[in-house]
């Protein structure tokens, strides 16, 4: 909105042309930074006190683990406010004539509402079932094929020569240079899978104070880099890496979710404050898995959301290997919960994953170089 005021004005008034610093991309994603945090810092202890004060504390399943049952009561639902400063500050700084805010908008908004669902059923039912699995996967199907549409689309639509972008259907192979595969019909429902499974893997990782929104921001630092790379023609030609028109513009989408998400973490550290619950984790996770998917990072989020796959993994090798040896691998999955079990304190646990983090982001950025 501010972006598109100040485009306007220099164009009335070449008096409004000291206004053009701000409109440049790299200035408009710090802005966002610091009106995401600023506003969500503001909302969270009023958000805190109301939660409080209506009993919307997280139910909490028994697991054997003290420390869990100590969390019980503790306002949930905080990934609403991070959904909301994050939306404030895009649509403050972000060019909303960019087809894939549109996008990102289905994810966020479609996702969070999913996540706010479960979330509202849990407290209001008084135990952890909320929304059963089947009504929340279909609604993630739902909100990721409508994404996935838009964006598939948009892109078929666009007027830039393709030689210079990635198509649309093409999975970018992270490592090797002009290692490109079209996937052609198969495309969407890879896509959709990948959002959809980006989201379940973060839920699933945002069992312990602060554990998931540290890979969260870190994912988001890689995916802004990565999509500032893909978005500016120069660099990316000087770097042999693929183009993505407009993807640039993404940056400050993600810019604004980092601020919000600094501003979650500021309450959430132990002991938590507040939990983001299922409307920030499904949300959160979506952007990331759509952000990936719009700029050809399908591949390496497996290597820079690592953290969420490891998570996600547990899950799935724990039930398969009950059912089919009836013996355990982990003490508990997901594998934090393993490392309770053997004693670890909860934020050992966490500090190490961020670490963890971190350094795959790291690897994920060498991309641009390794190939």
């Amino acid at each position: 909105m501010i972006y598109l005021l100040i485009m306007k004005l220099i164009m009335i008034n070449p008096k409004f042309s000291g206004l053009k610093a701000f409109s440049y991309l790299s200035s408009r994603a710090i802005l966002a930074l610091i009106t995401s945090i600023v506003v969500s810092m503001f909302l969270y202890p009023k958000a805190i006190r109301i939660l409080r004060s209506l009993k919307a504390g997280q139910p909490i399943r028994e697991l054997g683990l003290e420390e869990q049952m100590l969390k019980k009561g503790t306002p949930t639902m905080g990934g609403i406010i991070i959904i909301f400063a994050t939306l404030l500050s895009v649509i403050l700084w972000m060019d909303l004539t960019n087809r894939h805010f549109i996008t990102l908008l289905i994810v966020t908004v479609g996702f969070g509402y999913v996540g706010f669902l479960d979330d509202y059923l849990k407290i209001t039912q008084k135990n952890t079932a909320g929304l059963s699995s089947k009504k929340k996967m279909l609604g993630l199907l739902i909100f990721g094929t409508a994404a996935i549409s838009w964006h598939l689309w948009s892109s078929f639509h666009l007027s830039v020569p393709i030689s210079y972008t990635l198509y649309p259907t093409s999975v970018n192979i992270p490592f090797l240079k002009n290692v490109i595969i079209n996937l052609g019909i198969f495309y969407a429902p890879f896509a959709i899978l990948v959002i959809v499974g980006t989201s379940n893997a973060v839920n699933l990782t945002d069992g312990l104070d602060g554990l998931a929104i540290g890979p969260v921001i870190t994912c988001a630092l890689t995916l802004m880099i990565l999509s500032y790379v893909t978005g500016n023609i120069v660099v990316s030609k000087y770097l042999y890496y693929h183009t993505i028109p407009g993807s640039g513009e993404i940056s400050v989408f993600l810019s604004a979710l980092i601020g919000a998400s600094i501003g979650f973490l500021w309450y959430n550290t132990f002991p938590a404050q507040i939990f983001m619950g299922d409307s920030g984790a499904l949300a959160l996770g979506g952007i990331l898995g759509t952000v990936a998917v719009i700029t050809g990072h399908e591949i390496l989020l497996v290597l820079m959301g690592g953290i969420f796959v490891a998570e996600a993994l547990s899950v799935i090798i724990q039930v398969a290997s009950f059912k089919t040896r009836g013996k355990r691998v982990f003490r508990m999955a997901p594998v934090h919960h393993h490392y309770q079990k053997k004693g670890w304190p909860e934020q050992k646990i966490t500090v190490r994953i961020w670490i963890i983090s971190f350094i795959l982001a790291l690897l994920s950025i060498l991309t641009l170089k390794l190939r």
